[in-house]
């Protein structure tokens, strides 16, 4: 029998999806108060094909977290500068700019064609090279913010670790760079990070120089799993960031809600993205 709920949710999904893209100009033009003034810099990675949800990102970020100093947009190369133009037009924190600005130094040579040239390899020769000035949160295009979000002010003053991490509900990665069980366990998703200075990232370099075989997608985010661990870094509260999938065959999003600060919508939940959006 068809499962009636999941069809559907994804249904409404795309149709919302395709709805707010066509009037994303409106949607720019629509101010958003900030809840606060954030102690933060934020920087995101996308491209021309995740324009609805980085908009969508951006303006739920701004309505239930606050203003950070800076918003950056790392562009993966592919926006149009009709885009680029409408992300400015959001707020007067954001900024765009390129991915190729982004690229640490002092690296083996080996490894600069990932960061520079791999979709996920430029994304994380963005995050190696964070913060810059003062903290950073580091999120992807589609996470969505809630009213929780307004604890991250007290979350970045509370500095007890080098950094934060989303908490993944299962491993995923790049099985090649781990070398034994152990190092599979409190999965690490890079789709949202707190970084509070920078980290040494020499064992997932050397890991990377030793690969038998081209990067996968996953490849950066076994990278920073091994990092975060490494530095000693902590997950963001489980109850309140939240990253499942438990509940992709049906129709509700058993998650989004005021208790929440966020929810990161990964590939086989996007279309609850939508379904959610506050």
């Amino acid at each position: 029998m068809p499962n009636y709920g999941y069809h559907l949710a994804r249904a409404k999904g795309a149709v919302t999806r395709r709805l707010y893209r066509s009037l994303l100009p409106v949607i720019a033009r629509r101010q958003v108060k900030p809840a606060a003034t954030l102690p933060f810099d934020v920087f995101s990675y996308s491209g021309e094909s995740a324009l609805p949800e980085q908009v969508a990102s951006i303006r739920s970020f701004l309505k239930h977290a606050g203003r950070p100093e800076k918003f950056t947009v790392v562009s993966d190369g592919t926006y149009s500068a009709s885009s680029i133009e409408l992300l400015e037009r959001l707020d007067s924190a954001v900024t765009v700019s390129n991915a190729g600005q982004w690229i640490p130094v002092g690296l083996p040579p080996e490894v600069y064609p990932y960061l520079t040239d791999h979709p996920t390899g430029k994304q994380l020769a963005l995050i190696m090279s964070l913060p810059v000035e003062r903290p950073v949160l580091y999120t992807d295009s589609d996470v969505l913010f809630f009213p929780g979000a307004r604890d991250l002010a007290a979350v970045a003053e509370a500095r007890g670790v080098p950094a934060l991490y989303l908490a993944d509900c299962q491993f995923a990665g790049d099985e090649r760079l781990l070398r034994n069980a152990p190092e599979r366990q409190n999965p690490v998703n890079t789709g949202l990070l707190m970084l509070f200075q920078k980290l040494d990232w020499s064992r997932s370099l050397e890991r990377l120089s030793q690969l038998g075989g081209e990067p996968t997608f996953f490849t950066n985010q076994t990278m920073a799993h091994l990092t975060m661990h490494a530095n000693g870094a902590a997950p963001f509260d489980q109850r309140k960031y939240i990253l499942q999938l438990d509940d992709q065959f049906v129709y509700p999003d058993r998650y989004a809600g005021a208790a929440i600060a966020l929810r990161h919508y990964v590939n086989p939940v996007r279309h609850k993205f939508w379904a959610s959006l506050n």
